[in-house]
């Protein structure tokens, strides 16, 4: 059925809008918004409303340019200072983590596929290994939506660690996933050429990302282009720039966008906040395009025949694989690792959309059983979604792990230049902080500190000495990086 660009853009238009309105309904239950469009994709679908989508190597295309520019992201948003202290525990989870996950499942696989009352199952080791390698990776963005949007801090630097995890523990699966398929297709002299591909893959794609995203930084900074909007394009160009060469010299690309990702985002940047609210909005597309396209892509009633033997994988990799990897990669730092810090990582193991389009790969190469694991990987991730996904912030509290949350203070939506040599303050005046005075001449503040806006509700004030200030207002303050900037409110 050929269909005009006019109708096109209306079914897509018209999904993504549908997508966002039901993910709106999901926040207040803590459903994870990556479920939300999934199933909107599904509700689309074959067994939906009809809307036909089965080309997996299109699939695959759209992950791989949305995985990158979502590991890019993530990496821009992860600090130095906040992860340095967890770094190894971080990166074994994120490599040792993945391999140990894979073992594991793998071998349950193998033993379910011999199993004469689960015929739907039958996987030689290998291919039980490479089932197990598309799904051994963690979701990041599934896990900090729920957090932010059930207000959730974490203690004891848990966040960090999940967040360098996650975001980095995409390449190890991805490397996994197709060395398993080369030793599924190759039976013979794969040994030492695996063994080099798994050092090319990490090695190329460490120096890719550190070297390439230092280059981005510093032509970021030595163009001039008269339109600011320039700079995030051509940040997003980079990001396409850093995955293709990278995969060219045969390296890691979803590693070297990551690392170029996190020197990017610990460095000085020109023009940082267009980059950065233009880089959160095109993840947001991208997301939502790549959720929905996996979820049109599935067709339920194919999932029926392999709904047992998936529940049972699932099973077993949420309450045994996932914890007793985390546990066994945990024991070298002792004490560092608190109890309830191991259960509560070993319980957030959320699968996510990089499985399922790590699973596109078997299908793809036509390895055997490739439709069988694709299928099998969707569903597990949907029980994922919904049984951890669900209860993270419900583990959270039962383990005693949450902390006040802290909002954001960015009311005034005013960002300075890292090269400016000065900082914005927001305060909120108090009963305590009113007792001075109720003018802002009233008041001192330290040296090389000054008011520049007051915030009462939704207008904006700008201030001088004469100015009354309220209970709740909000005051907006400039200070010099030397100055003492600490105001009691």
């Amino acid at each position: 059925m050929n269909l005009s660009i006019e109708i096109i853009l209306l079914i897509v238009a018209l999904l993504m809008f549908c997508s966002i309105v039901m993910s709106k309904t999901s926040y207040r239950f803590g459903v994870p918004t990556l479920l939300v469009f999934l199933l909107a994709g599904m509700l689309f679908g074959v067994d939906g409303l009809g809307i036909k989508f089965d080309d997996l190597h299109a699939a695959q295309n759209i992950g791989t340019i949305a995985l990158s520019v979502i590991l890019f992201s993530g990496g821009m948003d992860t600090k130095v200072s906040e992860i340095k202290p967890i770094v190894p525990q971080g990166l074994v989870l994120a490599t040792v983590g993945v391999l140990l996950t894979t073992l594991f499942c793998g071998f349950f696989v193998y033993l379910l596929s011999g199993w004469h009352w689960l015929p739907t199952v039958k996987f030689t080791f290998v291919g039980s290994l490479l089932l197990a390698a598309t799904m051994a990776s963690t979701d990041s963005a599934s896990v900090f939506n729920i957090l932010r949007t059930r207000r959730i801090n974490l203690k004891y630097n848990i966040r960090p660690m999940l967040e360098l995890e996650s975001g980095s523990n995409d390449p190890m699966a991805y490397l996994l996933t197709i060395i398993l398929i080369q030793c599924v297709s190759v039976t013979t002299g794969v040994g030492c050429g695996v063994l080099w591909m798994f050092v090319l893959q990490f090695v190329v794609g460490i120096i890719g990302g550190l070297f390439l995203g230092r280059l981005s930084v510093w032509l970021i900074n030595r163009i001039r282009l008269k339109d600011a909007e320039l700079y995030a394009i051509m940040m997003l160009c980079f990001v396409f720039i850093i995955y293709s060469m990278t995969f060219l010299l045969k390296g890691n690309g979803y590693l070297a966008v990551y690392i170029a990702g996190m020197i990017v985002g610990n460095s000085q940047l020109e023009k940082r906040k267009e980059i950065a609210t233009f880089l959160n909005s095109t993840t947001w597309l991208f997301q939502i395009v790549m959720f929905l396209v996996l979820g049109l892509l599935v067709n339920p009633h194919e999932m029926l025949p392999i709904a047992l033997p998936a529940m049972l994988i699932g099973v077993f990799m949420m309450f045994v694989a996932r914890p007793l990897s985390v546990w066994l990669c945990l024991i070298p730092f002792g004490s560092r690792v608190s109890l309830k810090s191991k259960l509560y990582v070993s319980w957030v193991g959320i699968r996510g959309a990089a499985p399922i389009i790590f699973a596109t790969y078997p299908a793809v190469a036509k390895v055997p059983g490739g439709n069988l694991i694709f299928n099998i990987v969707f569903f597990v991730t949907l029980l994922s979604l919904l049984v951890q996904g669900m209860s993270l912030s419900w583990v959270a509290k039962k383990l005693k792990l949450v902390e006040p949350y802290i909002e954001p203070q960015n009311n005034f939506g005013i960002e300075l230049p890292d090269d400016v040599g000065s900082t914005l303050h927001e305060i909120v005046c108090t009963e305590t902080f009113l007792q001075k005075g109720q003018y802002l001449r009233d008041h001192l503040f330290p040296p090389g500190m000054l008011v520049i806006m007051i915030k009462r509700g939704e207008q904006y004030i700008v201030p001088n000495g004469g100015v009354e200030i309220l209970l709740g207002d909000r005051l907006l303050l400039i200070a010099h990086n030397d100055s003492n900037s600490n105001v009691n409110c």
